[in-house]
């Protein structure tokens, strides 16, 4: 993958694997998830000026069902990102240290929740949008067996990451009913991560196939506004 849909490509990977890591706060300690957080805003920096075009043509051009919902998973994923970074920011103690403190702590607190658990799935559904074009990139199988070696293994996935999805009560910390995350600080890392991977897929696999859903259905109305 050249040019710049590979840099894109590769920063939205770098921002889901920071994320990741970020999740996983017990295992690294303060200092470490703080110094993750600085990269992942220089990541977030460097992808708003990589789309910066996606900007500028927001208000031209009809809007299909496809582009509505980029519309909307996008701007949910910028008002995600923005959060963590001020949050993160006010609530650091090492890497933004040398700013002025403004207060505001418990107000941060909640915002860094609602990005963190919000920003993560989110991840996963923009991903998920571009799925094809990164199976494209990849070379993977397209054949009739590969695509269904692909659905079935997609399921497994997403069954799985909605299992993880309720078994570490994301709903809970994506609607605020709790303040507090819990953090098992003995939890295997091996299976934090592949938990985690697991709710990335169900991410992937939901914007993916409901992306060839709407694509249809924009290329249905077309063709009926046509006849």
């Amino acid at each position: 993958m050249k040019g710049k849909a590979g840099l894109k490509w590769t920063l939205d990977i770098l921002m889901t694997i920071a994320l990741l890591f970020l999740m996983g706060y017990q295992f690294w300690g303060e200092k470490a998830h703080e110094w993750i957080g600085a990269g992942m805003l220089l990541l977030f920096l460097a992808h708003q000026i990589c789309n910066w075009n996606w900007y500028q043509k927001l208000f031209q051009g009809p809007y299909t069902p496809m582009r509505i919902a980029q519309l909307v998973i996008n701007s949910l994923t910028l008002a995600a990102m923005l959060m963590l970074l001020y949050s993160g920011i006010t609530m650091s103690r090492y890497v933004f240290a040398f700013l002025p403190g403004s207060g505001g702590m418990a107000l941060a607190r909640r915002l860094h929740i609602l990005g963190s658990y919000w920003g993560y799935l989110l991840m996963g559904l923009h991903l998920g949008l571009h799925w094809s074009m990164i199976l494209n990139r990849l070379h993977m199988p397209a054949g009739k067996g590969g695509k269904i070696t692909g659905f079935i293994m997609g399921l497994l996935v997403a069954g799985y990451g909605l299992y993880v999805f309720i078994q570490r009560e994301f709903l809970t910390y994506m609607l605020l009913r709790s303040e507090f995350v819990f953090l098992d600080y003995e939890e295997s890392r091996l299976l934090f991560i592949l938990d985690h991977l697991a709710l990335l897929g169900l991410c992937i696999v939901l914007a993916h196939y409901g992306s060839r859903f709407l694509k249809n259905a924009g290329r249905r109305s077309k063709k009926e506004a046509v006849d």
